[in-house]
């Protein structure tokens, strides 16, 4: 399937927003679904629906397999060396608290450090931060240069022996800026730290291979269903068997035990004993069907698709008078343009683009600290996926030139 073919997969793009065509840019808040995600959803519901793993019947066998084929299949799409070592979550944020408690609780106490940076998304600070209040541990941060990238040069001086946890993100969803995953998570090995990645952006925007980032001394990475074309309401924890066997289970109940007496209970085997109660059956069905959506175009052919938008983004925003854009703008930046405009407030920009049938993004993107860096309190932001071209930018940029007028 090309690109062309893959864009008309996608029903809710074919509509009028305020009698305008819609020009969607907001995909690093949630893609919008293929035609074959919600018809593999509806299809579950009308016909497979039924529990997994406890079922003696038809309708059970197949949730199951769906279910665990689904896993299979997303193994297969980030290099991981078994299914096994992928647990599914509600998402993104639910995979890092799970680490931050399962493993943390056990691993960190007073006076160890947790070394984030700047540029997170706030779904990889506050979790950490729990985790500092419980156990009196220290946080400290990787900060940013003037241009949204991290400032490593100081990054020997921050890794000490009592540096526990080393977690940060793939692919900036405030700036766009793709981090150097290999090089930090080389260094925090270094010291023994445990390497987490949330890849809520970078397992949809960027190249990804979990076992090499494995061999570097990346030791989990978490990513979510929705940013990829799939349902909300899921996502997954990626993490090494060696680690997740030392790891006792993050939340309790049914399916997740082996045996339970009146005084203990034992644990399923992985991944199962992090997957207490009923699952999100439907959320992985969805999922699955969404990898087998992108696998039909290809990992590289998005990625190429992606930058050679932002490329012709990039210069036709920053043409218009009084833009402000902010992250690199190198080959360190992915499918995201931040960006500023005059004295108008990026709420007003978006309220102005959405008239025209453009959605974009204005806010603090769940990142003030990277907001507070640059001494702002938000950007506007469009960010594109496969199913966007030319004319999406040509629409973006008439919009901004509307904004201006009315703000002078």
């Amino acid at each position: 399937m090309d690109l062309v073919d893959a864009r008309r997969e996608f029903p809710a793009l074919d509509q009028e927003i305020n009698g305008y065509p819609l020009t969607y840019l907001d995909s690093a808040a949630t893609s919008q679904k293929p035609t074959a995600v919600t018809e593999a959803l509806a299809r579950y519901w009308a016909l497979d629906n039924a529990n997994v793993h406890r079922g003696i019947h038809e309708l059970s066998r197949r949730a199951t397999d769906a279910y665990e084929g689904a896993r299979i299949k997303v193994a297969r799409w980030i290099g991981a060396a078994e299914p096994a070592e992928l647990v599914w979550t509600s998402g993104t944020t639910e995979a890092i608290n799970l680490v931050a408690t399962a493993w943390g609780l056990d691993n960190v106490g007073p006076g160890d450090e947790i070394l984030l940076t700047t540029l997170e998304h706030h779904s990889n600070i506050v979790p950490w931060q729990l985790l500092a209040r419980r156990t009196g541990a220290r946080i400290r941060y990787i900060e940013m240069d003037g241009a949204g990238r991290l400032a490593l040069d100081g990054l020997s001086d921050l890794l000490t022996e009592r540096t526990k946890v080393v977690a940060f993100g793939h692919v900036s969803n405030a700036l766009g800026t793709i981090n150097p995953v290999r090089e930090i998570a080389a260094a925090a090995r270094g010291v023994g730290a445990l390497v987490v990645v949330d890849g809520a952006q970078g397992a949809v925007h960027a190249e990804l291979d979990v076992g090499t980032l494995a061999d570097a001394g990346v030791d989990c990475y978490a990513f979510s269903g929705h940013k990829m074309c799939g349902p909300t309401g899921i996502g997954c924890l990626w993490a090494r068997r060696e680690l997740l066997d030392t790891m006792d289970p993050y939340k309790g109940g049914g399916e997740m035990i082996a045996v339970v007496r009146r005084d203990a209970s034992t644990w399923a085997d992985l991944p199962h004993k992090f997957e207490a109660g009923t699952p999100n059956i439907a959320g992985a069905v969805g999922m699955g069907a969404a990898v087998d959506f992108l696998e039909a175009i290809g990992r590289k052919a998005v990625i190429e698709h992606e930058l050679e938008l932002l490329a012709y983004a990039l210069d036709r925003v920053g043409e218009i008078d009084g833009v402000t854009i902010y992250g690199p703008q190198g080959d360190d930046h992915s499918a995201i343009v931040s960006f500023t405009l005059g004295d108008a407030h990026p709420h007003d920009i978006s309220t102005i683009l959405d008239l025209r049938g453009v959605a974009i993004r204005a806010g603090h993107h769940c990142a003030q600290l990277a907001m507070k860096h640059f001494g702002v309190a938000a950007t506007a932001r469009a960010s594109f996926y496969l199913y966007n071209d030319r004319e999406d930018v040509d629409r973006l940029v008439e919009g901004l030139h509307e904004v201006k007028e009315i703000f002078g």
